[in-house]
């Protein structure tokens, strides 16, 4: 019996300093640091506009996605993931769905659809498309906008980024930030 409540002593003793340790100091550490190096992405990227009457909106943060459904925005990926097979039924119900999606919403438009607009990405909430899906997009926002395709363009080059370090990874255009640019509130 002392034997069982000793060894309760101990593992109630290493349950406290393992609480205070993990629970405790390392989040406090981990968390000052970040505050301290990277404030903005510690806070979530949130883009904050001030508006013209001086008042301060969070409109989204920069590292996920919002959704955008309207003719005169950009429209990003597809919301939400699935773990289907690339050659499943499913997937490929899924993807006509999509692509029947996008002809009905510009008919306009008969281009091939890049497939980043008609595949989820693995988070499902990724705030970039490729240049290649904004280029598609652009005749649409242009007309709905009364714009230049010209100045759409530059738009969204303004917030197209390269790859990491000029070879990592791929080009990229942040949905919301062209949107609110679009809206003139960037």
């Amino acid at each position: 019996m002392k034997k069982n409540l000793k060894a309760l002593k101990q593992v109630f003793l290493c349950y406290i300093i393992m609480t205070i340790l993990c629970g405790i100091i390392y989040p406090g550490i981990v968390t000052v640091i970040a505050q301290t190096v990277f404030p903005i992405q510690a806070n979530g990227s949130i883009i904050t506009i001030t508006l013209r009457d001086g008042t301060r909106k969070d409109y989204g943060s920069a590292l996920i996605a919002q959704e955008f459904t309207k003719p005169e925005y950009l429209i990003g990926r597809p919301m939400g993931t699935t773990n289907l097979s690339p050659v499943s039924k499913e997937q490929e119900k899924l993807v006509k769905e999509r692509i029947d999606w996008w002809h009905s919403f510009d008919p306009d438009n008969d281009a091939e659809i890049p497939m980043d607009l008609i595949t989820a990405s693995g988070s499902g909430v990724d705030p970039n498309i490729t240049p290649a899906a904004a280029e598609y997009q652009i005749p649409r926002i242009a007309r709905e906008r009364g714009l230049s395709e010209y100045a759409v363009r530059e738009i969204i080059s303004k917030y197209t980024t390269g790859r990491f370090l000029g070879f990592w990874g791929e080009p990229s255009v942040n949905v919301l930030k062209v949107n609110l640019s679009l809206d003139g509130l960037l």
